[in-house]
């Protein structure tokens, strides 16, 4: 399971503008990483961060590129699930490049919240439901945080 060894992080982000980007497609699953976002987002005492809602996980770089700059972290949400074509290794590589570009190109912390999954039962168990052994909205969104608030004690 991708949970073992993870780090237990306890956030306090008060007063960090936050940006939360959510794809649109796999609704139910999309709609629930963002929870878990906001939720995170809650419990670490940051402010009431930005949303905005994208078509799919490729259109993710381009709203975190513009959010960024303004933002002290940045949450990109999204599922690809793979199909029958090639459309799934492309849409993860340009959303996992452009992403990070993004945060490389802006000094901007950007938590990675795009499940790659092979079916819909894998992006289920991730997406923070309540019968989900993971809520991966929750994590990218602690772990953008706890990397700007490092930044911030750091004096960067």
């Amino acid at each position: 399971m991708s949970k073992e060894g993870s780090p237990s992080l306890e956030v306090h982000a008060e007063g960090l503008r936050v940006a939360v980007i959510a794809a649109m497609w796999h609704q139910a699953i999309t709609d629930s990483l963002l929870a878990g976002a906001l939720r995170a987002v809650r419990e670490s005492g940051a402010a009431d961060p930005t949303v905005v809602r994208v078509p799919g996980a490729f259109e993710l770089a381009a709203a975190a590129a513009r959010l960024a700059p303004s933002h002290d972290a940045v949450v990109a949400l999204g599922v690809v699930i793979r199909g029958d074509t090639p459309h799934f290794e492309y849409v993860c590589q340009a959303a996992t490049v452009g992403l990070t570009q993004v945060s490389v190109s802006t000094a901007t912390p950007v938590g990675f919240g795009v499940l790659t999954c092979d079916n819909e039962t894998q992006a289920l168990d991730r997406a923070g439901l309540p019968d989900s052994s993971e809520d991966k909205g929750f994590e990218a969104t602690q772990a953008a945080l706890s990397v700007a608030v490092a930044l911030k004690h750091a004096g960067c």
